[in-house]
């Protein structure tokens, strides 16, 4: 796995960094290989319970699509004749947002700073973002004469709604910490140098957490957005079977009538 991202699991936890404070932790192609492949191995790993991305710097966690060599890559293609760049969204956004939404534990986006494009769309793609007081959010794509990626026109209407989604999409504007938590982009705003240790903690939590019943709770509110109140009265129905088959359930239940702390197995 490149330098450009970082990844260690330790205790049920993941953690994936991006590695390219220099260039604002732009996404060249090298790192959306690497964080693609990050990404899956927590997916697939059995003893990870929660996963953090986060991002090395102060100055921001993801700026999206790295211009620099985008450019070139434009120009390559021009000369060829070819549209080869452009399927950077099939080979690299779309499975990394895929794996981070779909996976079946949770997710969470330690935000350090700006995080804009694609960047925006990793932030989102998680299930808690933890949020520096410095940080700020761009969706960028229309200021570069491009649509959304990276899952964002699925993500951000069903955070801050389809009106304002589309606001910010068509007039790309800085959105300060503040109001990303006033949005509900933000779930938790915290100072600066506190960011990194809050959010770690956030996610260690989650990691000792009843693994099967977060991976239920994601599962039924992705369904819930997309299909009628019966037929998610029903999957609610089916996923509680599931959560209440779990070895976590009897432990937690054991646990509250004798007045104790549960300790989670994740099963």
């Amino acid at each position: 796995m490149a330098d450009t991202v970082l990844y260690e699991v330790g205790d049920g936890l993941a953690k994936i960094t991006l590695n390219r404070p220099e260039a604002m932790n732009a996404l060249n192609i090298a790192t959306k290989v690497a964080l693609r492949e990050a990404v899956r191995s927590a997916a697939e790993d059995d003893s990870v319970r929660a996963v953090l991305l986060t991002a090395a710097g102060d100055r921001a966690f993801c700026v999206g699509q790295d211009l620099k060599e985008h450019i070139g890559l434009l120009m390559q293609d021009r000369d060829a004749g070819s549209g080869r760049t452009m399927t950077t969204v099939k080979e690299h956004y779309n499975p990394i947002v895929r794996a981070l939404a779909g996976m079946p534990k949770p997710v969470v986006a330690g935000v350090n700073g700006v995080a804009a494009g694609a960047g925006f769309g990793l932030a989102l793609a998680a299930d808690f973002r933890v949020v520096a007081d410095t940080a700020a959010f761009n969706t960028s794509f229309a200021g570069v004469a491009l649509t959304a990626d990276s899952g964002i026109s699925w993500t951000l209407p069903r955070v801050i709604g389809a009106g304002r989604a589309s606001d910010l999409l068509l007039f790309p504007r800085s959105i300060k910490a503040q109001e990303a938590y006033e949005l509900g982009i933000a779930n938790r705003l915290v100072p600066a140098g506190e960011l990194h240790a809050e959010a770690e903690k956030v996610a260690r939590t989650l990691a000792e957490g009843p693994t099967v019943a977060y991976a239920a709770i994601k599962e039924a509110v992705a369904y819930g957005f997309s299909h009628s109140l019966v037929e998610t009265l029903e999957k609610e129905d089916e996923l509680q079977a599931r959560a209440g088959s779990s070895e976590d359930h009897v432990i937690a239940v054991q646990a509250f009538v004798n007045k104790e702390k549960p300790k989670y197995l994740g099963r």
